[in-house]
């Protein structure tokens, strides 16, 4: 795990964004939006978030565990899960701890980040006790871990071959029900670079789920402050261009190759979250800034693009 990689300035930059939407769900689960026992292994300290940020976070992390248990009652355990910047999330523990668990689920981010959510899963018994049962056996090779249905693996997802070989060497097997998940990844991957992953993904999975979650309408004056606010920080958004109305987004992926693709900004979403959710979060913390949560929730989206028809009818409100 001691790979000397260099990565640019730009790089380091994506890289802190995942400590800080870490640090952000922390913040929400601390407060009780949504149950998470393993976040606190990977954020130690936050600094109480806005409100508006909070429920942000909880209509995102809401919104994707209602697709995937869509895509899990159309396929049972028998499939596999793959995170593209996985960072530190922890649906995989989160999922172990339900009868939802999958056959294999396989994690990518950035060496650096996965070295570190290697050394934090080495050292915290909840957590890796979930991934090496009394038989099992975990394997570190070259800075990735592999065990028994669970692979965390380094690469460069912009370089589609070493991305296909990391995933081969991860056990991932193209005939299996699939589902991908790319939460903020694809937006700092050049246009090129990222359609050449959704191309090779569409083409490679017969029976394939994405969820593609990201900024939308960022060529209004609101997306222009949110672009130029990650540029001071040295992030910039290699796929702003890409991020433009939610029905551009889906054609992006129609492009692609995928058969069928959706795409809805958070406020489609929120008004899709069961009522009784949204007035419970609702009492959690006072709410003054309610347009700042609306301008937030039009510049995010989440996009469903599938592959055979086992996902074809996967909508919002399922």
């Amino acid at each position: 795990m001691n790979n000397i990689i260099s990565w640019s300035v730009e790089d380091e930059a994506v890289i802190a964004t995942n400590t800080d939407a870490t640090e952000c769900k922390r913040c929400a689960v601390e407060l009780g939006y949504w149950k998470d026992e393993y976040i606190t292994y990977f954020a130690k300290h936050v600094d109480r978030k806005a409100p508006e940020i909070n429920r942000g976070y909880y209509a995102r992390v809401k919104a994707i565990e209602m697709f995937i248990h869509q895509f899990l009652e159309r396929c049972g355990t028998k499939c596999q899960i793959i995170n593209l910047g996985c960072g530190y999330d922890t649906l995989y523990w989160r999922l172990k701890d339900t009868t939802q668990a999958v056959s294999n689920f396989v994690e990518l981010d950035f060496p650096s980040v996965i070295s570190k959510k290697c050394h934090t899963i080495k050292r915290n018994k909840q957590l890796l006790e979930k991934i090496c049962n009394e038989d099992g056996e975990i394997v570190l090779r070259s800075g990735d871990l592999h065990a028994d249905g669970y692979h965390l693996v380094g690469c460069d997802l912009s370089n589609v071959p070493e991305t296909a070989r990391k995933l081969a060497a991860a056990g991932v097997n193209t005939d299996s029900p699939t589902l991908v998940l790319a939460e903020c990844v694809l937006v700092y991957l050049r246009p090129d670079a990222a359609d050449a992953l959704l191309a090779h993904l569409a083409s490679s999975f017969p029976r394939l789920l994405l969820l593609l979650y990201e900024q939308c309408n960022l060529d209004d004056k609101f997306g222009e402050v949110m672009v130029r606010n990650l540029n001071l920080r040295g992030c910039s958004l290699a796929g702003a261009r890409q991020c433009g109305k939610p029905e551009a987004q889906a054609q992006r992926m129609l492009a692609a190759g995928f058969e069928t693709a959706r795409c809805w900004d958070m406020r489609a979403v929120w008004r899709a979250l069961p009522e009784e959710d949204r007035a419970r979060v609702e009492a959690i913390e006072m709410l003054d800034e309610r347009e700042l949560l609306h301008q937030l929730h039009a510049h995010y989206a989440i996009t469903v693009a599938t592959r055979g028809e086992l996902f074809a009818d996967i909508d919002l409100n399922c």
